[in-house]
């Protein structure tokens, strides 16, 4: 299930405020992404069972970093500005990665997989809102999106459907999400 991308709305300065939506929303995502994985491995990186899993957390944060920085960079360029919640993204991340870390690995990955799986449908829909107006940013998204579907399929690999309660686990995070799209979006 991919997302619809959104039709330009009209009207004098309508496709600028629709970019700056869906830079602030990225911005916001990645953000968050980070600090999910930093809350996993704060969990998981200190015991030396789950060296394996924290080396993968650790190797996803850096994949999530460095799209976090290409949109810091982007925002700057373009004079847009941050979501206000991001002091929120960061604890509500870090909280949810410690969270599901927890629960064990497979919650873990659960929840890598429940994010990502949103992520990559969000990053769908605004590549196919780009791809003709900003080609450029679009080709961009889609590596990104790439870099988020290899996190998702590792998740699955390593057992994220397997987790305790994974189908209430993965719906109240991919819910989060959306909340979370959509306040970023506009706030």
């Amino acid at each position: 299930m991919s997302a619809k991308p959104i039709p330009a709305r009209p009207g004098i300065g309508a496709t600028a405020g629709r970019l700056a939506e869906i830079l602030r929303v990225d911005h916001a995502g990645e953000l968050g992404a980070v600090h999910i994985y930093r809350g996993q491995q704060a969990v998981l990186g200190r015991a030396p069972a789950h060296g394996r899993i924290a080396a993968q957390l650790a190797e996803m944060e850096g994949h999530e970093q460095v799209h976090l920085s290409r949109f810091d960079a982007i925002l700057n360029e373009r004079g847009v500005r941050p979501t206000l919640m991001a002091p929120l993204w960061r604890a509500a991340g870090f909280a949810l990665g410690a969270g599901t870390a927890l629960m064990g690995p497979k919650a873990a990955h659960a929840c890598t997989e429940a994010v990502e799986t949103m992520i990559e449908q969000h990053y769908a829909g605004q590549i196919a809102e780009l791809e003709k107006r900003e080609p450029e940013l679009a080709a961009e998204l889609t590596q990104f999106r790439d870099d988020e579907l290899a996190h998702r399929d590792l998740a699955i690999e390593e057992g994220a459907r397997e987790a305790p309660a994974y189908p209430m686990l993965a719906a109240v995070i991919r819910a989060g999400c959306r909340a979370a799209i959509k306040i970023s979006e506009k706030v």
